[in-house]
């Protein structure tokens, strides 16, 4: 590991060198070495981003222990069953976090408590808790007590990624062990081309790290940085905070999802132009479709910087967009890697032409192959011809080779026999002034099958009626794809992401029905 006592890794509550910071990271692998976990065992991580979380993904790498994030936003069931189905003997968590679970909750796991930051617990009203009591160790007492591992593992396995579970139960994403370090490398190259990351950069993450882009982005970012460049980490994202942080820190290369795009724009322009960007080179997006008219606003602001990829938890990183792609083709998620196959299938398998609409369906040859843990039925339902992975998500690929996606197979809409795309729908509203955000669904309908929702977050102090929303619509978009319902949410129930947990809204509509479609 390099050395070096410059500012390396900042968040809200502290700035550490690199040095002190891999140190600590080799401490916690250690650590979880000398408390019986063996290559292949996992640590379950209950926090918001902070610097013991970051060190904790790293060191469980050099452990060859899988880290498995969770989702702090989850319901004590929830955590329960990613718990109990990873196998997780030991969790790291913060205090406040930690003192919400239920009494004896946490029983026959040994527990390391970090103290919640008073930074971060003012940004979400917490109230921290003290380590001490409820059988907690004290995360700096136990860290400073380990020794650092003399031989990290060739074997990383990197994190679980538990989906969103809003179908059922999660299921727990886990890869195969790389096969030796060649491998791993020949990885991060991918991600480095994927995600921009490289050397000197100074780099911005305000997504949380128990989602799978933002987490692969600070890995990639941990190695890029090796021996120059600091990464400034975010529990929450403030959309003036983060223009403050551009400015002082010089950031260069951030990761980001679409909402974050439309927070940014929904400023005054007062305010954005109170602010020195100049230093940014590179955005990268992913998690959901972002608006041409979006992603082209902010390239109109901070110039060509804004780049996209397309891939899955399951997948990885599959295709790239560049600014001019995005100029030259409006909507596109670029051209697949290198390293990827990708074909478009219809149901029966068929490999499709240039501009026919399918499944997309694809497979990096730098990712190690992947189940969902004690689910191997359900992944073995994923492969297509030649292996290839089925992503759940509708597209195309044009002549040229550049890719589109339509929608998700789920969430497609067929009324009256018409297959609809929300994503589509949801574009258009998102594009009218005053509606900060929505989400557009299938709902029953006794003639149709099923016809559109849309539920509308409006921006404070908006003013606009159902007609008004439905007037702008019917100027872009075919009657037959205005949403038949519409109705006005004072918030969206929405994953920090930027993901919107649709289910939670389409539900109460399907009650009694006894059907989905």
């Amino acid at each position: 590991m390099s050395s070096g006592a410059s500012v390396f890794f900042s968040n809200e509550a502290s700035s550490i060198s690199r040095a002190a910071f891999e140190d600590a990271c080799s401490r916690f692998a250690g650590g979880l070495r000398a408390e019986g976990l063996a290559e292949g065992d996992a640590v379950a991580l209950l926090m918001r981003n902070d610097a013991p979380l970051a060190q904790a993904m790293v060191g469980a790498d050099a452990a060859g222990v899988y880290a498995v994030p969770l989702n702090w936003h989850g319901k004590p069931d929830e955590i329960r069953y990613i718990l109990e189905d990873s196998g997780a003997r030991i969790i790291v968590g913060h205090t406040d976090l930690l003192a919400q679970l239920p009494p004896g909750f946490l029983a026959g796991r040994k527990t390391l408590a970090v103290p919640t930051p008073p930074q971060i617990a003012d940004r979400y009203g917490a109230q921290p808790a003290t380590t001490a009591g409820a059988g907690w160790i004290d995360w700096d007492g136990w860290l400073r007590a380990q020794s650092p591992l003399a031989r990290p593992s060739t074997r990383p396995r990197g994190a679980i990624i538990y989906t969103s579970g809003t179908t059922g139960k999660p299921k727990g994403v886990q890869r195969e062990p790389y096969t030796d370090l060649a491998a791993q490398q020949g990885n991060l190259r991918t991600l480095h081309h994927a995600f921009g990351t490289c050397a000197g950069m100074n780099a911005a993450i305000v997504g949380p790290l128990y989602h799978g882009g933002p987490g692969a982005y600070w890995r990639a970012a941990y190695a890029a940085t090796r021996d120059a460049g600091t990464v400034h980490m975010r529990s929450k994202f403030d959309a003036q905070e983060l223009l403050a942080l551009i400015e002082q820190q010089r950031i260069s290369h951030l990761f980001m999802v679409p909402t974050m795009f439309v927070r940014l724009l929904r400023l005054p322009e007062a305010v954005r132009a109170r602010y020195d960007l100049s230093s940014v080179r590179h955005i990268v997006h992913t998690a959901a479709p972002c608006p041409a008219a979006v992603k082209g606003a902010m390239m109109d602001w901070l110039g060509a910087v804004v780049y996209e990829f397309y891939g899955t938890t399951e997948t990885g990183p599959v295709t790239v967009a560049r600014p001019e792609d995005a100029r030259r083709k409006p909507g596109t998620v670029g051209r697949r890697q290198a390293t990827v196959r990708l074909e478009v299938l219809d149901a029966d398998g068929k490999v499709l032409g240039p501009g026919e609409v399918g499944e997309i369906c694809c497979r990096n040859a730098t990712y190690p192959d992947f189940t969902y843990r004690h689910r191997d039925a359900e992944r073995a339902a994923l492969e297509r011809r030649d292996g290839l992975i089925a992503t759940g998500d509708v597209g195309y690929v044009d002549e040229d080779g550049d890719v589109f996606i339509c929608d998700r197979v789920k969430d497609m809409v067929i009324s009256g026999g018409v297959n609809i795309y929300p994503a589509e729908i949801e574009a258009a509203l998102i594009d009218i002034a005053g509606v900060r955000d929505c989400a557009v669904f299938g709902i029953p309908h006794e003639e149709f099958g099923e016809t559109l929702a849309a539920h509308v977050e409006l921006e404070p102090g908006a003013r606009l009626s159902e007609a008004q929303i439905r007037t702008a619509l019917e100027e872009v978009l075919p009657r037959f794809k205005v949403p038949s319902v519409l109705r006005f949410e004072t918030a969206l129930p929405r994953q920090d992401n930027g993901k919107i947990y649709k289910r939670q809204l389409s539900d109460p509509y399907w009650a009694g029905q006894g059907r989905r479609i």
